[in-house]
């Protein structure tokens, strides 16, 4: 009797160790979900539109898993309808930045202005196909990405329509959008300024009356 006791102890003793590890391993699981699902979160919440940048540019390297996570992103049907170009060529920074100081020259009055992409070393421009109705959407959704993940890494960013409102429309700026080589069918949508932050912005109120469940 006693030996069979034992044995019913010993076994008893196995299944709660075993029970006890399998409950630690998805407790584990569960906090690892929950601090990666926190981290995510605390990014998207504490991103800043940055205007001010520090001098040294966005190494090559970074900027490719920011594209990365860009080209990621959710697009309808899975077309990928948008053409990228990522400029860090000062020639090609300052000489459009000229082109803007000359027709806008009250902009060159500002002695922080340096250029027309807020001072940013590295400007990524975006286009969309024309032929695709949602294609503005799904180069929304690639620039949220990327700004999102450079966030992540250090790297501030401002979302920018005027400097590719006037490479579309101006024709002293001509020589530069042929520059960036946007195929027949696609249009320049806006552009990114990417950068070392060099000011730490306040969040600006954000209105939750324009949130709305529908019963």
């Amino acid at each position: 009797m006693k030996s069979i006791k034992w044995m019913l102890v010993s076994v008893s003793l196995l299944l709660f160790c075993g029970c006890g590890a399998q409950v630690q391993k998805e407790n584990e699981a569960t906090s690892t979900n929950e601090s990666k699902e926190n981290a995510v979160i605390e990014n998207m919440m504490s991103r800043r539109s940055i205007r001010k940048y520090k001098p040294q540019p966005v190494n090559r390297d970074t900027m490719q898993v920011i594209l990365n996570c860009g080209i990621n992103a959710p697009n309808g049907q899975n077309k990928q309808s948008w053409e990228i170009r990522v400029v860090d060529n000062s020639e090609f920074i300052n000489g459009i930045t000229e082109v803007y100081k000359k027709l806008n020259p009250k902009a060159a009055e500002d002695p922080n202005f340096k250029n027309m992409f807020r001072n940013a070393s590295t400007v990524v421009f975006i286009a969309n196909d024309q032929s695709y109705d949602m294609s503005q959407i799904d180069c929304g959704l690639l620039g949220e990405n990327m700004i999102l993940s450079a966030w992540s890494m250090g790297i501030g960013s401002c979302c920018l329509g005027g400097p590719t409102r006037f490479m579309t429309s101006t024709p002293e700026a001509a020589e530069y959008l042929k520059k960036l080589d946007i195929p027949e069918g696609y249009e320049l949508l806006y552009c990114i300024a990417f950068g070392y932050p060099d000011e730490t912005p306040a969040a600006k109120p954000r209105s939750t009356e324009k949130i709305k469940f529908i019963d």
